[in-house]
């Protein structure tokens, strides 16, 4: 199935986790991207495919978790850009080093928004999205690029994401020693 398409989902609950993500993968044809239990005991469920299948595998997906759903979205044309990001599999050269930006949230979802948004508003690349894992739940964005661009992709990703009230801090630095990129090479 073509990845144009998400739907994501966080659930307070593992067993009603798993109830929502069995009803909305027979609410319509998606794809599992993610579906696993995350820290502070919860489960997120992320899925592509698309936008109307995403939308009903949404509507059964609130439905069904109701009162325990924390945080959910569905984005339509989604950057190609997030899917290696979520994946962890971007692997950076070192003359791919420019500055980096980091966005950090308090729930996975809205990191995911987060990394389309900057995506979208300018020239980046986002090369790690980590969800939820050893981290309480929280969601972190990270991208590099020139000074301006990584400014323009974290001012665009705060903003969205603090309009969803789940922004946790932010930060551009300009000219990051290497050892920051470490892990990614």
């Amino acid at each position: 199935m073509k990845k144009t398409s998400v739907g994501a989902i966080e659930i307070s609950s593992i067993a009603r986790g798993y109830q929502v993500q069995d009803a909305l993968l027979k609410a319509a044809s998606v794809d599992l991207l993610i579906a696993r239990t995350i820290c502070a005991g919860k489960y997120l469920i992320i899925f592509c495919g698309g936008i109307s299948d995403i939308e009903a595998a949404m509507e059964t997906a609130l439905a069904i978790g109701s009162d325990a759903v924390i945080d959910h979205l569905t984005v339509a044309n989604v950057h190609p850009a997030v899917f290696p990001a979520v994946s962890q599999s971007v692997v950076l050269a070192p003359e791919e080093f420019g500055a980096l930006g980091i966005v950090e949230t308090f729930s996975a979802v809205s990191a995911l928004i987060a990394a389309d948004t900057a995506a979208k508003a300018a020239n980046v690349t986002l090369f790690r999205l980590n969800l939820a894992m050893a981290m309480g739940g929280k969601g972190v964005l990270f991208m590099t690029g020139s000074i301006a661009d990584v400014q323009a992709g974290v001012d665009a990703a705060v903003r969205q994401v603090a309009d969803r009230g789940l922004l946790l801090n932010a930060t551009v630095i300009p000219r990051p020693q290497k050892e920051l990129f470490s892990d990614y090479l």
